[in-house]
């Protein structure tokens, strides 16, 4: 480990890069959780959630009223699912990450809110009861490690939901990857700086940010890094899976709407869903 001077008198504390794919890259047939990303998330994302929930009123809040029992699918540090918790709906959250996990955890035990937190995985899990709806934000179903596990995501979410039960997710599309998955940003706050460099390859369909974590230890800095991966498909082949799933009525938004005055997200680069599972008889 070594130190160097870095504007004027801050200094930064260089590490090892360990592992740069710590991320969503593949292990054999697994995910790698998020750590830094876990540990972080709230003090640098605070602040960039109003598209979750101008897209909540307008396709989430009318069905509601239908809803009793409910899973955050990557639920992250748990800020969905307990705000659904505030509102009566019994919750669980679901969650590769144990940062995330424990993140989340310790937000509902400060909030004082019911929350059951399981630690699995997208494309498997499975819950102790059936729930009539299921939400995958902030593009998580993206991050699956390859493009052929699409199909075992509406499958396992169709397992976990009584019938009629409903399920909204967003996801990044490929106009996505290309406009916003290509620079350098940084973000920046009192004893933390993210620096996030982009790339895809489009053909592949595949895009990726290796993040930069850069945290003050009194007069130093200690920096982290983690690589978050995600694929993507095409509308069609997103229906596809959900109808073989077992879901209809799919329903599709685009989130530019949703995101207006962000200055990046135009039409076509990211997408809201909402498809309900068949009742029986009925497709």
């Amino acid at each position: 480990m070594s130190e160097i001077p870095m504007y004027g008198e801050m200094r930064i504390r260089l590490e090892k890069r360990e592992d740069v794919s710590g991320g969503c890259g593949e292990i054999g047939m697994g995910v790698r959780p998020y750590r830094w990303l876990a540990e972080y998330f709230d003090r640098i994302f605070t602040g960039y959630r109003g598209y979750i929930d101008a897209a909540h009123r307008t396709i989430v809040e009318p069905i509601l009223s239908e809803v009793r029992v409910g899973c955050d699918l990557g639920c992250g540090t748990g800020t969905t699912a307990l705000d659904l918790a505030a509102r009566g709906i019994r919750m669980y959250g679901v969650d590769l990450s144990p940062g995330m996990c424990r993140a989340a955890r310790a937000k509902a035990r400060e909030r004082k809110l019911p929350l059951r937190v399981l630690r699995e995985e997208v494309r498997d899990f499975r819950l102790p009861e059936p729930v009539d709806l299921v939400l995958g934000e902030y593009d998580a179903i993206n991050h699956v490690p390859r493009r052929s596990d699409l199909r075992r995501v509406p499958a396992a979410v169709a397992r976990a939901l009584n019938p009629g039960g409903w399920f909204f997710f967003d996801v990044n599309n490929l106009a996505g990857f290309e406009k916003y998955w290509r620079d350098t940003w940084w973000i920046e706050k009192p004893g933390l700086i993210l620096a996030m460099r982009s790339g895809h390859d489009l053909k592949r369909r595949k895009a990726w940010c290796d993040c930069d974590w850069f945290v003050r230890e009194g007069r130093l800095w200690r920096r982290h890094t983690e690589r978050v991966e995600e694929v993507c498909w095409s509308e069609e082949e997103i229906r596809h899976a959900l109808s073989a799933a077992g879901f209809a009525g799919i329903r599709v938004w685009d989130a530019a709407p949703f995101l207006q005055g962000d200055g990046i997200t135009t039409e076509g680069c990211r997408s809201f869903y909402l498809a309900r599972k068949a009742r029986p008889g009925r497709r």
